[in-house]
């Protein structure tokens, strides 16, 4: 799978969760809950793990193709990837703002 591809799959997966209807509502409603959007996404990539681990054991017992489990495998490397540079990156935020003299 090539680079592109995976880039491509993330950006997909990034906007499925931002159009999600809980998305558009939080997006609607006065307060937003960052937390339970937070937990969503996190939860979006544990079940991608366990998809990717269910196709891992299919192939171990003869029922999968291996295309279809190394493909799980980077979309699922992908995604947890994307997770922690979003984490780093809201936690580097936090540090620049609990800097800001008052």
């Amino acid at each position: 799978m090539s680079t592109a591809a995976v880039a491509a799959n993330a950006y997909r997966v990034a906007q499925g969760l931002a159009n999600r209807p809980e998305a558009r509502q939080i997006a609607e409603t006065a307060k937003p809950d960052f937390g339970s959007m937070v937990r969503q996404a996190i939860g979006d990539v544990v079940d991608q793990g366990r998809q990717s681990e269910n196709k891992t054991l299919a192939y171990a017992a003869g029922k999968a193709d291996v295309v279809d489990v190394v493909t799980a495998v980077a979309e699922t490397q992908t995604a947890f990837e994307t997770m922690v540079t979003l984490r780093d990156k809201v936690i580097a935020a936090y540090e620049d703002i609990m800097k800001m003299p008052i």
